[in-house]
């Protein structure tokens, strides 16, 4: 099935991620990286949601109208085995919480946190993957651009950054703004920041498959760097694709 990853992934590699063990936390986001993450080779994938497909998930998310009103975690466990049926592919129809969090970490080597920030558990998930010793991805939609953060031990909380705990996203997007390569024009980005926040915070952030796919392909070569031990950029300090 990787024959085609050769010269870019050696025959090393490619059995060191095949048993990297992933944990997905959420399977909106989370649905388009699990695919990526597979097809790249990631065998062991466990995805942790409650949400069920609805219609307005289908401008980005990796599902189909066949999906909508069912669960997402076993939609993308069935489209996921029929990609590869040998995977080792784990889904937990859960919310995870501050009380379930660890469970579901247990036998973990890497962490993807797509959790919605309705609560503080993104933050709490966070803080229990570093305290077993797991980096942590946080990927983010921008639209027309994909946007990875890595927290491990080493790195800074995402909480150094965040000053409206009711919308962490705005400065979350905020400190990509400020902080991205000086010869990248975002002025679309503050425009899309602006315009949101004179709905008065009504409904979430606008997302695009293209933010998606964009995630799923950065997350994937970061999986393949933190499973074979590369070197990687850490907060807050992140990896950016996009106009």
């Amino acid at each position: 099935m990787y024959q085609r990853n050769r010269l870019y992934v050696s025959d090393r590699e490619q059995k060191k991620i095949k048993n990297t063990r992933i944990l997905i936390a959420g399977a909106g986001l989370g649905s388009n990286i699990a695919e990526c993450a597979l097809r790249t080779g990631f065998e062991n994938i466990t995805i942790c949601d409650m949400d069920n497909v609805e219609q307005s998930n289908l401008n980005r998310q990796n599902y189909t109208q066949n999906d909508i009103e069912n669960s997402k975690v076993d939609s993308l466990y069935k489209r996921l085995k029929s990609i590869n049926p040998d995977a080792t592919i784990k889904q937990h129809n859960i919310f995870l919480t501050e009380e379930n969090c660890a469970e579901y970490l247990e036998d973990i080597d890497i962490a993807i946190n797509t959790i919605d920030f309705t609560s503080n558990v993104p933050f709490i998930f966070d803080e229990i993957c570093l305290e077993k010793n797991i980096p942590v991805l946080h990927p983010y939609n921008l639209g027309w651009a994909g946007c990875v953060f890595v927290i491990n031990e080493h790195s800074e909380r995402l909480e150094s950054i965040v000053r409206n705990y009711e919308d962490p996203e705005v400065d979350i997007v905020e400190h990509i703004i400020v902080n991205s390569n000086k010869n990248c024009d975002l002025t679309w980005l503050r425009d899309v920041l602006r315009d949101y926040q004179k709905e008065g915070g009504t409904d979430s952030l606008p997302q695009l498959a293209v933010g998606s796919w964009i995630n799923a392909g950065i997350c994937a070569s970061l999986l393949f760097k933190l499973a074979n031990r590369k070197r990687v950029k850490i907060f807050p300090d992140f990896y950016f694709s996009g106009n």
